[in-house]
C-alpha cells in the first residue's frame, strides 16, 4: 500500500476548506483516509494553515509521499519533506535482506498459473479467432 499525504476538500460551494490527510494513493480524493494530519483554509485572508508536524513527520519517515500542494504548503512552514537518512552501517546490514525477500515473494505470487474456467476458455479462443479472421481478410 502506497501512502500519499494529501488534501482533502470539505466546505460548502465556492468556499472551499481543505483537510491535510495521509491516505492509501488508489482511493479518491474526498475517500477513506488513515489519519488526519492538519487543515488549511485558502479563503480566510491570511490563509489558515494548521499541521500536526509530528505526525506528518512520523507519516514521512514510514514512506509516506506528499502531494505537489501538501508539499509546498510543507515549505512554508520550514517542513522537510524528505526522508531523513538512515546510519549507513543499519543500512548495510538490514536494507539489503528484506529487499530480496520482498522480491521472492512478490514473483512467488506471480508465478502461480490462474485456471480460467470453461467458459471463459471458450471466450477468448472466439476472441482470438475473430482477431486472426480479421487481420486474415484486411
Amino acid at each position: 500500500m502506497s501512502v500519499v499525504i494529501r488534501l482533502m476538500r470539505a466546505g460548502a460551494k465556492k468556499r472551499p476548506f481543505y483537510r491535510m490527510v495521509a491516505a492509501d494513493s488508489r482511493r479518491q480524493r474526498d475517500g477513506r483516509f488513515l489519519e488526519i494530519l492538519g487543515h488549511y483554509n485558502p479563503v480566510s485572508q491570511p490563509f489558515e494553515l494548521v499541521v500536526h508536524k509530528d505526525k506528518v513527520a512520523a507519516w514521512i519517515a514510514k514512506g509516506a509521499q506528499p502531494s505537489e500542494q501538501v508539499a509546498s504548503l510543507l515549505r512554508s512552514l520550514s517542513i522537510s519533506t524528505s526522508v531523513p537518512a538512515a546510519p549507513a552501517a543499519a543500512k548495510a546490514e538490514g536494507a539489503a535482506p528484506k529487499a530480496t525477500a520482498a522480491k521472492s515473494s512478490a514473483k512467488r505470487k506471480h508465478a502461480a498459473k490462474r485456471t480460467l474456467s470453461p467458459r471463459k476458455v471458450r471466450a477468448r479462443a472466439a476472441r482470438k479467432a475473430a482477431r486472426h479472421k480479421a487481420t486474415a481478410t484486411a
